[in-house]
């Protein structure tokens, strides 16, 4: 099978123009087929609080109402999108942004909660990924770069977790490639101490994912993430990687030991 790397970039170094413009440039050095995706929430926020729209969380996850679907889709599928793709063409890499409406590419249902409505928040649906338009892109050494809004094939967009849809994304691809999944955002990996940049954990396993949610060790906001990546290696995703947007060279290009590895076992 041919390797493809799904690379998921995040956090602050989406906020961080500069940053972001190296990771891109990282990127588009590496002689592989690869895929992006992206998220931005921080730039949702901040434009809601310039146009006066009220924001709601739930457990870290946010609450899409219409004002606010409008807000993520101008954000994710237009300027962020637009801005890796230009950045990446500079480095004439071909790239194309999409979201999930485009040509069909993924799927979605409005999430059912018991306790709570999200809103226009989706669900990715079985079988909600056109694997055969997204390879035929990768084969035209294309690089989709996917913001995390997706639709329901009836007209209605959806703001769908970025992590998710990564993880899902490679579930997917994995019938046909040897799928590497890579989590990029501005911490070196999975902390042991939140405070201790330096306390990467190197590697863990499912069976000790579980001791390190039972004691606390990794912080809340990991959890989705980590939740996310072994999902998507019990259903066939060779290996996935959490670390620095920085690293993503080093860790692709010469398979430098860097980051967090998550295995099964």
């Amino acid at each position: 099978m041919e390797k493809l790397y799904i690379i998921k970039i995040g956090g602050n170094i989406i906020n961080d123009e500069e940053k972001l413009r190296q990771f891109l440039l990282n990127i588009s050095t590496i002689k592989a087929r690869k895929i992006i995706v992206h998220g931005g929430g921080k730039l949702v926020d901040q434009l809601a609080a310039k146009l006066g729209v009220e924001q709601q969380m739930i457990d870290g996850r946010r609450v899409t109402n219409a004002e606010t679907l409008e807000l993520a889709t101008m954000v994710y599928a237009g300027l962020i999108s637009k801005k890796i793709v230009a950045v990446l063409q500079s480095h004439l890499a071909n790239a194309i942004g999409l979201c999930g409406a485009d040509n069909n590419c993924i799927k979605a249902k409005k999430r059912v909660n018991a306790q709570y409505d999200f809103g226009y928040v989706g669900d990715i649906v079985e079988d909600g990924i056109n694997t055969k338009f997204i390879s035929y892109l990768l084969e035209d050494s294309i690089i989709p770069v996917f913001s995390s809004i997706t639709h329901n094939n009836k007209g209605q967009l959806y703001n769908t977790n970025a992590d998710t849809l990564a993880s899902t994304l490679a579930i997917a691809m994995a019938e046909k490639y040897e799928v590497q999944l890579n989590y990029c955002f501005e911490k070196k990996g999975v902390l042991q101490n939140l405070n201790d940049e330096n306390s990467v954990i190197p590697s863990i396993t499912i069976s000790e994912y579980q001791d390190l949610f039972k004691n606390e060790i990794v912080s809340k906001g990991m959890i989705p993430k980590l939740d996310n990546a072994f999902a998507a290696i019990r259903k066939g995703v060779k290996s996935v990687i959490i670390s620095h947007a920085d690293d993503i060279i080093n860790i692709i290009g010469e398979n430098k030991k860097m980051g967090t590895s998550l295995t099964a076992f």
